[in-house]
């Protein structure tokens, strides 16, 4: 077991397991950790009414890493310094040069550029205007953009590492996923189709949000019998970053096509067109209903095949049916 802190999507699975009453140890066991560490937890962040909630215990965190953290920042602490400093900024020195200066006048050293700009950027923004660079917030190098990308890459399972079966269509449990954006660019219907049976399921969501996405997808999925999902294949929009807690929650393994790559999730492509039949390009999906996306779900789920021997999806899906699909 690990005595490691909590990360923000272990925090949110908690969130859920505590809402459901799970026992604390096997709140552990779900998320292979320390009992010990959940009840540190709980203990240090549920709130008044005896509640727990991932976010507002993420900012009380970062919250006291900030105090932990204030007093090793050299220009916080030391007067002296901070006040040549920013003598110097007003004098449009560049942070290179204050720490040269400062080293060869006074043989003292500051830790590096980095020092200065974190100064001015979280406790004197008035001095941004001193600095020649000021087009954009100075950001550390080691957390660039490129390599938190690199990061989210590195943790996602490829298709090609996918059990051999799904590609056969010989079970129900094997579904793809996607998005469709409304004609607004922020609305957009989630679906997951799935592979045998070609059953959709599809929700609306005003945001294509990574949270917004993961929370539908367990709420959804959870419906089911865990028989009748396996496995799930995603393309590689950023609103299914979030996938790790969906994999812990649902207990299934999550897999993405490679990039441009869509016919690898051919099936989810093929029943989005249908879904376009009812709602086309340009739809702004805040101005239908539920009852209006259900509806069209409805006709699709129960409208026959070929590759089905012409039943339907929903037939093939509730096991009324056994056929051997066309792949």
């Amino acid at each position: 077991m690990s005595h490691k802190q909590l990360s923000s999507n272990q925090r949110v699975v908690l969130e859920r397991l505590f809402s459901a009453n799970i026992k604390q140890r096997e709140m552990a066991k779900i998320l292979q950790i320390s009992p010990s560490t959940i009840s540190r937890e709980l203990r240090r962040n549920k709130d008044k009414n005896g509640r727990y909630r991932a976010r507002p215990a993420i900012k009380k965190l970062r919250n006291r890493r900030k105090r932990a953290n204030q007093k090793f920042k050299i220009l916080s602490s030391k007067s002296t310094l901070r006040r040549f400093v920013i003598r110097k900024l007003k004098k449009l020195w560049s942070p290179d040069q204050i720490i040269e200066y400062r080293k060869r006048k006074f043989k003292e050293k500051i830790a590096c550029n980095e020092t200065i700009y974190q100064f001015v950027y979280e406790d004197r923004p008035d001095l941004i205007k001193c600095l020649r660079c000021k087009k954009r917030k100075y950001r550390k190098r080691h957390g660039t953009l490129a390599r938190e990308k690199a990061r989210i890459e590195k943790e996602k399972r490829r298709i090609d590492t996918r059990p051999v079966i799904v590609e056969k269509r010989e079970r129900i449990g094997d579904w793809e996923g996607d998005t469709i954006r409304g004609g607004d660019k922020k609305s957009a219907l989630l679906t997951h189709v799935e592979r045998k049976s070609g059953y959709l399921i599809a929700n609306r969501l005003k945001r294509a949000f990574a949270i917004a996405v993961r929370d539908k997808t367990i709420e959804e999925f959870s419906k089911l019998p865990k028989r009748k999902y396996k496995t799930i294949t995603y393309d590689n929009g950023s609103e299914f970053e979030d996938h790790k807690t969906t994999e812990l929650w649902l207990k299934t393994p999550i897999y993405f096509a490679f990039p441009y790559h869509s016919w690898e999730r051919g099936t989810n492509e093929n029943t989005n067109g249908l879904l376009r039949q009812f709602f086309p390009k340009g739809t702004d999906f805040t101005k239908i209903t539920d009852f209006d996306l259900q509806a069209a779900v409805k006709l699709i789920n129960n409208r026959p095949r070929k590759r089905l021997h012409y039943h339907t999806p929903k037939e093939v899906f509730s096991g009324k049916i056994a056929i051997r699909t066309r792949i």
